[in-house]
């Protein structure tokens, strides 16, 4: 018993001292845009074509010198719902955005806009970046579809459009709403897209070279009626969300990859073989129902919101909302709560992480944004309400046990009980048996601190 209680109360005081190394590296009290001068962002005002109050980063990318950020239109009076601050521009902590890729693809004024409201963004390895369009304006207000969900792809090196895809009629159903974005981008010619549906739960598949997209059905992507609370710094509220987190390993040697999912409003992390769901005939026929996998449970009020695998460490990193924390998961171990860990955890700085990324740089980003405040609540101009944080992939899983171990944390916890056990047995009622005690406490706890978890 003894050795299990002094466990339990090593591996906390280790957790304690060893993670939250993301430091902040962006912040605003309001979201803002750089226009050409200052008298045209104050006639935007004027106009109500920009209400800063109204707008909300969601979702984030870096590729290159750029990192860019998705703003839905929740509500009206966002200029731009996609955007990028430039890296090497270190003037300020809190940046004005640029829109992307113009001004005029975010003008709602057009027949067919080219960008209504994206919720999320992916840059691939070939200089593509997907972005994936709801196309719902208002959804907090008075809500206007401008069409069906579409997947639009720019030239990085030169910001050109080289492909839009509205998505079938067929492939959305009342209700639908596509926030999450994950892209398979081994061979550039023959790349995937795959597109959650969390208000109608489905997949929505596409592809490159084929240049057509098919929806995938499974019970899996379906919320948990028992994971529907949420409590998020004093709002409490229900929500209803199926498919939302989606992560992509690196290729197996199948040349196929393992794509990791969750909905938004359950506990359990579920995964399948993109073998499976490149195949348009195989995926849209029954028989793929137990070709997706139930790898655990997180816990109780662990619901799960955005991911991200970095490919090298095969690390899946994820949010919490419930507990406005970011968690890993080496994918390398098994699903256990052994083997994931807390790698920052703020009640500040950290209220709803929306979205996670690793750069090419291997640099972990993170977005927090107050999303429920937002949509509950009203967001004080004066205080800080949105920051992107960051850490290389390394610090940020270090002395956790998505860290790559040079011993065994219970063999050391063990053998540290075994000498506790020993000596109090040996002097169980002297006085410097106690002070004995004591300093084999310290001794073994400095020695469990230089071994690295």
């Amino acid at each position: 018993m003894l050795r299990f209680r002094l466990g339990l109360l090593l591996l906390w005081a280790v957790s304690a001292l060893a993670n939250d190394n993301l430091r902040v590296a962006y912040e605003w009290r309001e979201m803002d845009f750089k226009y050409a001068s200052p008298d045209q962002r104050w006639s935007a005002i004027e106009r109500g074509e920009f209400k800063p109050a109204n707008v909300i980063p969601f979702g984030l990318e870096v590729a290159g010198h750029r990192l860019f950020v998705t703003l839905p239109r929740w509500r009206d009076g966002v200029p731009a719902s996609l955007a990028y601050l430039d890296l090497n521009d270190t003037s300020s902590k809190g940046p004005a955005l640029k829109p992307f890729p113009s001004w005029q693809a975010h003008n709602l004024q057009e027949a067919e806009p080219e960008l209504v409201s994206p919720f999320r963004v992916r840059a691939d390895r070939c200089g593509r970046l997907w972005v994936l369009d709801s196309r719902i304006s208002g959804v907090l207000e008075q809500t206007k579809i401008y069409g069906a969900a579409q997947l639009l792809v720019y030239d990085l090196h030169n910001d050109d459009l080289l492909r839009r895809h509205v998505l079938p009629a067929g492939q959305l159903k009342q209700g639908s709403l596509l926030a999450n974005l994950a892209v398979e981008d081994s061979d550039c010619e023959n790349t995937f897209a795959y597109a959650a549906d969390l208000g109608s739960p489905g997949l929505v598949v596409y592809s490159w070279k084929d240049e057509e997209s098919w929806r995938v059905q499974h019970h899996f992507f379906h919320p948990d009626p028992m994971a529907g609370n949420f409590s998020i710094n004093g709002i409490e509220f229900q929500w209803d969300d199926g498919l939302y987190g989606l992560a992509l390993s690196k290729p197996l040697e199948t040349g196929y990859a393992t794509l990791y999912f969750h909905p938004l409003c359950s506990t359990t992390e579920f995964s399948v073989d993109t073998s499976i769901l490149r195949n348009k005939t195989l995926a849209t026929s029954p028989m793929i129902y137990r070709e997706f996998k139930v790898l655990g449970s997180r816990g109780p009020n662990t619901q799960a919101g955005a991911e991200f695998l970095d490919p090298d460490t095969g690390v899946l990193f994820y949010a919490l909302p419930n507990l406005n924390e970011v968690a890993c998961w080496r994918t390398a171990t098994d699903f256990s709560h052994s083997s994931q860990s807390r790698i920052y955890m703020n009640n500040d700085t950290l209220v709803f992480p929306s979205d996670i990324k690793v750069d090419d740089q291997k640099r972990l980003w993170v977005l927090s944004n107050q999303l429920p405040v937002f949509i509950y609540d009203e967001l004080y101009a004066g205080s800080i309400n949105f920051r992107i944080l960051t850490a290389s992939v390394k610090e940020a899983i270090e002395n956790t046990a998505c860290e790559i171990r040079t011993s065994p944390l219970p063999d050391v916890i063990n053998k540290l009980g075994d000498i506790l056990n020993t000596n109090i047995k040996l002097k169980s009622n002297s006085a410097p048996s106690l002070r004995n005690l004591s300093s084999l406490i310290m001794i073994g706890f400095c020695l469990l601190m230089s071994f690295r978890i």
